[in-house]
């Protein structure tokens, strides 16, 4: 297998006061050329809004997005007329699809946001845009593979206009889950949300990054409680 090892500390890091944000890949001013992107996975996020404050009315296209809180409740308002707030166990997907504005700001005037904002490339251009989010209960995910982003709506998940898939985890000390790709020549990425992990030979702090582009099958292996993101994407 091949693995790619992106460590916390090495994303791209900018603080602009009302926005603390890391980017785990290249991103508005981070650039750097031997990380533009993960197979069609583009664009991982990782963002802390201040109270009160959020990102303004902004355009976007062809671009399947998806949004998990991980602390605080985030507000979103777009151009289809939603207006909704998602916190801590829900999960957004939205396809830009032939275009649409939308504005996203911290839902609390006493507490941040943290929340991942993750772009993928679209399977098929200028589709009608659409948008969903819904609660996935935790309990689920406890020591197995929780299934909340698919094209075919797998388990009850979020549709995605590509053939990948999103799944979420919570591991106990010293067990292991094991996750095999559902669609042929798709590559894995993790990014491990709370505690510490053993994928293969490779050890994986908070907010570390790791993608696997060969190989249909990883186990992830708890070292302390963990908390984790599997993102399974096409890679070409």
């Amino acid at each position: 297998m091949k693995y790619t090892l992106h460590k916390s500390g090495t994303r791209g890091y900018y603080d602009h006061g009302w926005l603390k944000t890391k980017h785990t890949f290249s991103f508005a001013s981070y650039h750097n050329p031997q990380r533009i992107r993960f197979g069609l996975l583009r664009v991982l996020n990782d963002d802390i809004v201040e109270a009160g404050e959020g990102f303004g009315t902004h355009p976007h296209d062809n671009m399947e997005i998806v949004s998990i809180p991980i602390s605080g409740a985030l507000e979103h308002k777009d151009s289809m007329g939603h207006v909704e707030v998602i916190r801590p166990g829900e999960v957004q997907c939205m396809s830009a699809g032939s275009g649409i504005t939308h504005s996203e700001y911290n839902h609390s005037e006493d507490e941040p946001v943290n929340f991942l904002q993750i772009w993928v490339f679209p399977k098929e251009k200028n589709i009608k845009p659409r948008y969903d989010q819904k609660y996935f209960d935790p309990e689920e995910r406890k020591n197995r593979i929780q299934t909340v982003v698919s094209p075919d709506g797998i388990e009850g998940a979020l549709w995605i206009n590509q053939d990948a898939v999103f799944s979420l985890t919570e591991i106990e000390k010293g067990k292991e889950v094991s996750y095999e790709t559902k669609f042929p020549g798709n590559g894995i990425y993790v990014f491990l949300i709370e505690g510490r992990m053993q994928i293969g030979d490779t050890e994986l702090e908070a907010r570390d990054g790791i993608g696997v582009e060969s190989g249909n099958k990883i186990i992830l292996r708890a070292e302390e409680y963990s908390y984790a993101v599997i993102i399974e994407i096409p890679m070409r």
